[in-house]
């Protein structure tokens, strides 16, 4: 048998081996982030859907709402949030300034949200 026609020798095939395991390997952490990337981007869109759904409330509600700090729980999407409604007084005597925030069920902030609304 000539040179040509002996094939790869052990080694060869060694470091083959070990250069597709380093990149199956470099895929599968990269599947793993964009999974989690995913969850997170899923959280925070249904998150500021609840937090949009609170400040709606606020503004179309016939009565303003009372000044202050509120809080409660919502359920969306199949999962509990926590959410908070902070009414306050602007520089403009007329004007009230809703900040809503919604946390997920471990009390992470995921979403806020500012509105203004007549005060009357």
């Amino acid at each position: 048998m000539s040179n040509k026609e002996r094939g790869f020798t052990l080694i060869e095939m060694m470091v083959a081996l070990a250069i597709f395991s380093l990149a199956a390997l470099a895929l599968l952490r990269l599947q793993g982030g964009t999974l989690s990337s995913t969850a997170r981007l899923q959280s925070g869109i249904v998150a500021g859907i609840v937090a949009r759904n609170l400040v709606v409330e606020s503004i179309t509600d016939k009565k303003a709402p009372a000044f202050g700090r509120s809080n409660g729980r919502e359920f969306n999407a199949g999962r509990s949030w926590r959410w908070t409604r902070n009414v306050a007084r602007t520089g403009e005597s007329r004007l009230q300034r809703i900040d809503v925030t919604v946390a997920d069920e471990a009390g992470q902030q995921v979403a806020s949200l500012t509105a203004f609304r007549d005060a009357r």
